[in-house]
């Protein structure tokens, strides 16, 4: 073998090396600067089919990290921001606190992003719900898990409240009420890293009030969904159970439901590669869609 070969080997393999930490490596964050607001988000970029992750609300977007990397591996653009009142986004003083469904939009016009699959869990689960009844032209798939939906039906309402007694449900560390118990036994390491990054998410300055929605949820507005939609939960999940979520799938046509097993309110941490695994098949189904 000549020197040159090897010199030819060699700049090879730190050129692949390079493309394989150029691959690996996380996305940076941006600001996008809205009417009234900053919103820090994320883009992997490329020329994949958009998919928008929507964090729930003991989060923001660096609890996505086993969903990010594995949905820019399967050759998908990948967005997810925080939302205002979360993370690093920001809302300007004075302004009114508005909607995350009119932050998405925003958003997506910047990054000149048509049409998506759009993926919430929890409270981003709300957002999503909103979003897909606001701008149905706009998702090509809809996917909500371990979320209560944000539904202001009173009987629905009144059964939140059975399910989650105040004030005895909210004094219990969020980790109680957003992770499984056998994930908290089995996965000490896993709990610390959620712990850690749910304390990192909380934003430095909070809102003087939330931000609402730009419909009124109820279920016979989910009636309206046409969308296809994935329902996901687990089976230990204190706000969704089993049986709330058959509520949404029974007023929602098409949708096609899972049951995790031995997971709490956080699928998408405590069963990253199920979760993955399910909902990457049902966005690749519905990918060709119109």
């Amino acid at each position: 073998m000549t020197n040159r070969t090897v010199l030819a080997l060699v700049l090879c393999a730190s050129l692949f090396g390079a493309f394989v930490a150029a691959q690996n490596r996380e996305p940076a964050g941006a600001f996008a600067t809205l009417p009234g607001r900053r919103l820090w988000y994320v883009d992997t970029g490329g020329t994949g089919t958009p998919v928008v992750l929507l964090h729930a609300a003991s989060g923001s977007i660096v609890m996505w990290e086993r969903q990010l990397p594995a949905l820019r591996a399967a050759g998908y653009r990948v967005i997810a921001f925080d939302r205002v009142g979360w993370g690093k986004s920001e809302l300007d003083e004075g302004a009114p606190p508005g909607t995350a469904a009119d932050d998405l939009q925003g958003l997506l016009g910047q990054l000149r992003i048509d049409r998506f699959h759009l993926v919430g869990t929890a409270a981003g689960g709300f957002v999503a719900f909103d979003y897909a009844l606001s701008f149905p032209d706009r998702l090509r798939s809809l996917t909500v898990a371990n979320s209560i939906g944000g539904v202001q039906d009173e009987s629905y309402l009144a059964l939140s409240r059975r399910l989650r007694p105040a004030p005895e449900f909210d004094r219990m560390p969020a980790e109680f009420r957003e992770l499984g118990p056998s994930y908290r036994a089995a996965n000490a390491a896993g709990t610390a890293r959620w712990i850690e990054l749910e304390h990192q998410s909380r934003p430095a300055r909070p809102l003087p009030s939330p931000q609402t929605n730009r419909q009124r949820l109820t279920f016979a507005l989910l009636e309206t969904i046409k969308v296809p939609t994935l329902l996901l939960t687990g089976d230990a999940d204190l706000y969704c159970p089993p049986s709330v979520l058959r509520l949404f799938a029974e007023r929602i046509r098409g949708a096609e439901t899972v049951i995790a097993p031995e997971t709490g309110h956080s699928a998408y941490w405590e069963q990253p590669d199920l979760f993955n695994r399910v909902v990457f098949a049902f966005i690749a189904k519905h990918n060709a869609n119109p």
